[in-house]
């Protein structure tokens, strides 16, 4: 296997590469050390390799690094660089963390307009900042793309290219190759999928990483840009939504918890979303008397972050009491990375008298419900979901468990009951 980050292809590279001939900024967005950098070499390669760029028209800057950010001091000095070496040819231009930029919006929107021939790529670690400073400001003059931890299939690409391509074709496995997936599905519910954390063969190197992740966040984010100062109140916050991943919100007990008042609990749930930690999902609803419309249920980005919240990373992921919520969790990103891909609204459902379907991806007037079992042997359906089969007649529905393959009809909606990397594939 060749351990290093270079050689994995993430799901986002075909887009992003066949949108380096568009005009517009090509911005990524995406939780730090997720693999921004690698993606802009990777993009690099592509540009030499396929598109025969010649290398002194490819130019990178690393806003971590201080000697990069001196060139964009000045607007008007930075556009006259670009123009003198484009004058022959188009050039590209890689700008890691281009948050960092002084006044990064109005800085970016002018070099957008002045028309240069160039082509612009930038990365960026905070949506608050992305939002802050670059988002608006650049509103007609950019494409967003995001880029989270590496997916299940992405991992599974990785590990085993055969595998990968077997399971592209086959909707049906051998047990071995089954047992394969089951294997790298549980690490993935233990350790999540940030690069270095997927790379590392060792547990102890897994959770050293996961804890530099967590430290960097802090230290950047939390203290660096939110200028939280009470960094105990906000990691026992954290610590206390990696306990109750799925659940529903509950403001005023969070509060209480955490010994402070609401107006910071909510300050502090928009920080965690907008750095790509924590995941509020908003609830779908046909029959507002009927069902909950203000409550929120809370997922993390990544299973392996919220296992280091929690310091629980026994094994193995079978046996756990929480393996039902950590499947969960891990669909939901899976769920997420699809949603930034198809750009459409994920949600949850939950009635008032109880009855609940895990997730309701909404796309146009199409509903999709979902509910994810972790142990479930034959075409039983949870009572929820057939309360919500009943009340909306979706087309489909989705079963998303470890070991059961098949299909029932509920009305005229049709249940397929899958595994999950075969969840792509209704999309």
């Amino acid at each position: 296997m060749k351990n290093n980050l270079y050689y994995i292809k993430r799901h986002i590279f075909d887009k992003v590469a066949k949108h380096l001939s568009n005009k517009e900024m090509t911005v990524i967005i995406g939780p730090r050390q997720v693999g921004k950098t690698v993606l802009l070499k990777q993009l690099r390669e592509f540009l030499l390799t396929e598109k025969k760029i010649t290398p002194e028209n490819i130019y990178n800057f690393n806003l971590d690094i201080i000697f990069d950010r001196t060139l964009f001091d000045s607007q008007t000095d930075f556009i006259k660089f670009v123009k003198q070496r484009s004058v022959k040819s188009k050039i590209y231009v890689f700008i890691d963390e281009a948050q960092k930029i002084n006044n990064a919006g109005v800085f970016l929107k002018g070099v957008f307009d002045s028309d240069l021939n160039a082509k612009f790529v930038l990365t960026g670690s905070s949506a608050l900042e992305i939002k802050a400073k670059i988002q608006e400001s650049l509103t007609g003059r950019k494409r967003l793309f995001h880029l989270l931890p590496f997916s299940l299939l992405e991992i599974i690409n990785y590990k085993n290219p055969a595998l990968f391509s077997v399971l592209a074709k086959n909707k049906k496995i051998a047990k071995r190759d089954n047992a394969e997936v089951l294997d790298i599905l549980e690490d993935y519910c233990l350790y999540g999928g940030y690069p270095q954390v997927v790379l590392a063969d060792d547990v102890s190197e897994k959770i050293s990483y996961l804890g530099e992740i967590f430290t960097s966040y802090i230290e950047r984010d939390v203290i660096g840009f939110l200028r939280i100062e009470n960094e105990n109140n906000f990691i026992k916050l954290v610590k206390l939504l990696a306990a109750q991943i799925g659940r529903l919100i509950v403001v005023g007990e969070l509060s209480v918890a955490v010994n402070t008042d609401r107006y910071t609990i909510d300050r502090y749930l928009a920080s965690l979303e907008k750095t790509f930690i924590n995941y509020r999902l908003k609830p779908h609803f046909k029959n507002a008397r009927q069902e909950i419309v203000k409550a929120e249920k809370s997922f993390f980005i990544d299973n392996g972050l919220r296992n280091f919240g929690l310091n629980k990373f026994q094994t193995p992921f079978i046996e756990r009491e929480d393996s039902g919520e950590l499947l969960e969790n891990m669909i939901f990103k899976e769920l997420l990375v699809l949603k930034h891909e198809k750009n459409f609204n994920l949600k949850f459902w939950r009635t008032k008298q109880g009855a609940e379907v895990d997730f309701v991806v909404e796309n146009g007037l199409d509903i999709l419900p979902i509910e994810v079992k972790s142990n479930l042997h034959n075409d039983n359906i949870a009572t929820g979901l057939v309360g919500f089969i009943s009340s909306h007649n979706p087309p489909r529905a989705l079963v998303v468990n470890l070991k059961y393959q098949g299909k029932r009809i509920i009305g005229k909606t049709e249940v397929y009951f899958i595994l999950p990397y075969e969840l792509g594939a209704y999309f």
